[in-house]
């Protein structure tokens, strides 16, 4: 097997060992000679670089570990790119966590107004990135796991010509469920949705439709998401079984109550487990990823990276679950809409598997209302655009109101004026 490089890019984040771990578990298949850390915190950088050399080299791992400020040297001649970035830092997700509740809103880093800002900040900063793709490693794969991720695949898709492929966590966490539940690996699935909008709508064993007897579960409980259950008829109303972020849509104002009356955000929390984990990776005497990284919320990360980057690589063709476009496994949202569905992964990407199952109504419903908030998020991303922000706040089913969406989008601008700047209109400067 021909050595290949990778680039990991935003190498500063606390989930890089996680990574590391992967290309570890892998590294028969996966021959990385060269991996390239690229962060724009040195401190950071030499911090988590020193861990993973550790790691590599108490595994017998031979590659050649390259720590750069530099993005066009991590990315030159890469054969695959895994993106984690985070524009604008902790404090961003903060107070993109925070300036909603002022306002009844929720609070949230990938959904709602706080995920909207995210957006703002990150898609021009990924648009950049594929750009230099083009130029010093266009036959590269960009596996892409930064938040929103769902809205960056979109933007990716429809402005690049990289070839990219969205990842999330939660899909695997939620099959892993699934088989913790049945006890069995061998069943098959559909699973619906966008990013962070998803349901499993069919579980099939021994030819037998499993679903109903699993929903009422509930969803896959989720690190970074207050913790509530969903009640018998809920289940039924929409029967299938929900990603733990439905419960955002499905119990708003519990979960805007949750967020007020914590002591601390979310993001607070991460940045206080990350700075235990920043000392834990600065001891010379750490060789391996920590037990407390899975409080971080990262749970089966390298898991949906480095298998997804293996299946192209060795032309697996094996079921994953992306963000890629449409191209019609989905009938009631466009081909060229990014959804987050099961795919066949192989040497030529990602192709979408059809959806068997009928769908409720509600699922369809909302899957098109906030693909439709996405869709005005890229443009107001990609055009800096004011009129086209604000529109998308009052298309997502989780502010809606203008008088609000005008409020907590001018709130969120001026506490983001270092990073996100909008015309009145498309084109103005």
């Amino acid at each position: 097997m021909n050595g290949l490089k990778a680039a990991i890019i935003g190498a500063g984040s606390t989930y890089t060992p996680e990574l590391i771990d992967g290309f570890i578990e892998r590294r028969k298949s996966l021959n990385f000679e060269e991996i390239y850390l690229m962060d724009i915190d040195r401190a950071r950088l030499d911090v988590i670089g020193g861990l993973a050399k550790r790691m590599l080299s108490a595994k017998g791992a031979g590659s050649q570990v390259v720590l750069t400020t530099d993005l066009d040297e991590a990315i030159k001649g890469a054969d695959y790119i895994f993106a984690q970035i985070r524009a604008g830092g902790m404090q961003s997700r903060i107070r993109d966590e925070k300036i909603p509740l002022k306002y009844g809103l929720l609070g949230q880093e990938t959904t709602g107004a706080g995920g909207f800002m995210n957006a703002l900040r990150t898609v021009p900063v990924m648009l950049k990135i594929a750009r230099r793709i083009e130029k010093l490693a266009p036959g590269a794969w960009l596996i892409n796991f930064s938040n929103p991720s769902g809205i960056i695949a979109q933007a990716l898709n429809d402005h690049t010509k990289v070839k990219t492929i969205g990842l999330c966590n939660n899909p695997v966490n939620m099959l892993a469920g699934i088989e913790k539940a049945l006890g069995r690996r061998d069943f098959d699935y559909d699973y619906v949705g966008i990013n962070h909008l998803s349901w499993i709508t069919s579980v099939i064993l021994d030819g037998k439709e499993m679903i109903q007897d699993l929903y009422s579960g509930g969803a896959v409980s989720m690190k970074n998401i207050p913790d509530l259950d969903f009640d018998r008829e809920l289940l039924k109303a929409v029967p299938a079984i929900p990603c733990g972020y439905l419960s955002y849509y499905y119990l708003r104002d519990e979960q805007i109550k949750k967020c007020m009356e914590a002591e601390k955000s979310r993001g607070e929390i991460c940045m206080e487990l990350e700075a235990g984990l920043m000392e834990q990776y600065a001891s010379q005497e750490l060789h391996k990823k920590p037990e407390e990284l899975s409080q971080r919320g990262g749970a089966l990360y390298s898991t949906a990276a480095v298998s997804v980057a293996d299946a192209i690589e060795n032309d697996k063709n094996e079921h994953h679950v992306v963000n890629v476009v449409n191209n019609g496994s989905l009938p009631f949202l466009d081909d060229n809409d990014v959804a987050e569905v099961k795919c066949v992964v192989g040497k030529n990407g990602a192709a979408p598997v059809p959806v068997r199952a009928a769908q409720n109504e509600y699922i369809m419903g909302i899957l098109k209302a906030v693909k439709a908030y996405e869709r005005l998020a890229v443009k107001a991303a990609v055009n800096s655009c004011y009129t086209s922000a604000l529109t998308a706040l009052m298309a997502h089913p989780l502010v809606g109101d203008y008088r609000r969406a005008k409020a907590v989008l001018d709130d969120m601008l001026e506490q983001n004026r270092e990073f996100v700047t909008l015309s009145a209109r498309e084109g103005e400067s």
